[in-house]
């Protein structure tokens, strides 16, 4: 798109895209809704790849923005991978290989669809980056292939032929239980991004060669699990639990610690704390108990106390007292938890009418001896 087309682009970023659409194209050669895709690619990468908000930037469709990586996680996978030659088989719009690719020599870019592919290779073109640039299905390029690899990445696709979310591993394209001998026999390490909903356990029980498993957040919102598959058996799978711009501390354990540790329940003491979503979805709540010497509620409740602030844990911290339902105030206004508690945070507010907001919190919950009302202090 030329110098003209960029700046009526960028003088109408704030225009009614609805409004846009029905007016004349003012390019004859360059139709309204193409125009429009550029204005929403732009709004997309505002928040989620800014580093592309640049003139001579070209956007894919709407739905090819949508199942790309955000820059932040793609910057944190960038900073744990190295090597002379890497190579992404599902290159999609770039940008887990943009970031992924930083610390090799030689890069390659697989991709099935064509437009998606040429409008990476301009965008890299106007970025300055080097590659490959491979238009094939991963399988044919796999069984075409003879070279080796330092590092093979893939992101399957996570829609069926009817456009449903899928995420076990033998519904994705490609199925990587089909592929996973094939991709160790070109690369030491191959790199799978997976959906945030992908159960650990089933993970390891069908997947071979694991070496490590991160879950990875940006600000408490797990986006997605990255496993990591070494050519040498591994003894252990290390798993790292990542909470993007939190502040928080990065926490690691190996696959299985979970089923030795055992927690110690207690009733609520001074601090109260509560895990961030990695750790959850890590499903490991005795382990959280014994590395950081902390007390357990309730079996069910995952939540965390002891007389001693941890500054280190990974999560939230309060400082609370137990509270009985009538000390609290009708139209207060409170930040409410419910876990493991019979009323959810509206049917809460609604009984006790509660304004959400503000700086106190109200955490309703159980311990073993029953249901709880704890309120920061």
């Amino acid at each position: 798109m030329g110098d003209k087309v960029q700046q009526f682009i960028n003088a109408n970023l704030n225009t009614d895209l609805h409004s846009l659409l029905l007016k004349k194209s003012p390019f004859p050669d360059v139709s309204m809704q193409e125009i429009v895709q550029q204005i929403k690619g732009k709004h997309v990468a505002q928040k989620k790849f800014p580093f592309l908000l640049k003139d001579g930037i070209i956007f894919p469709p709407q739905l090819n923005l949508e199942q790309s990586s955000s820059d932040k996680t793609a910057v944190y996978k960038s900073k744990i991978l190295e090597g002379k030659k890497f190579i992404d088989l599902t290159s999609g719009f770039g940008i887990d290989a943009y970031y992924l690719s930083e610390n090799f020599d030689d890069i390659t870019l697989v991709e099935q669809n064509p437009e998606l592919l040429q409008t990476v290779e301009h965008n890299w073109t106007v970025l300055g980056k080097k590659a490959k640039f491979i238009n094939q299905k991963l399988e044919s390029f796999l069984s075409e292939n003879t070279e080796d690899f330092d590092v093979v990445y893939l992101d399957p696709a996570r829609r069926d032929h009817q456009k449903n979310k899928v995420f076990l591993l033998e519904d994705l394209s490609p199925n990587i239980l089909e592929i996973q001998e094939k991709l160790l026999s070109v690369s030491q390490q191959v790199v799978i991004k997976l959906s945030p909903l992908i159960d650990l356990k089933y993970l390891v029980s069908v997947l071979k060669n694991i070496s490590r498993i991160d879950i990875i957040a940006l600000k408490n919102d797990v986006k997605e699990i990255v496993v990591f598959l070494s050519k040498e058996n591994s003894e252990s799978i290390q798993c790292h639990c990542i909470n993007l711009e939190s502040g928080e501390s990065d926490f690691q354990f190996q696959f299985g610690d979970e089923e030795n540790a055992s927690a110690e329940y207690a009733g609520p003491e001074k601090f109260i704390y509560i895990p961030n979503n990695t750790l959850l979805k890590a499903g490991i709540f005795n382990l959280i108990s014994e590395k950081f010497n902390l007390k357990k509620l309730h079996p069910n409740s995952h939540i965390y106390t002891s007389n001693i602030r941890i500054d280190s844990f990974p999560g939230r911290i309060f400082e609370m007292e137990v509270i009985d339902g009538k000390q609290i105030k009708k139209k207060g206004q409170f930040n409410i938890i419910s876990k493991n508690y019979p009323l959810k945070p509206e049917e809460i507010k609604k009984k006790y009418g509660l304004k959400d907001g503000g700086n106190d919190y109200l955490i309703f919950t159980q311990s073993k001896k029953g249901k709880l009302i704890l309120k920061s202090v």
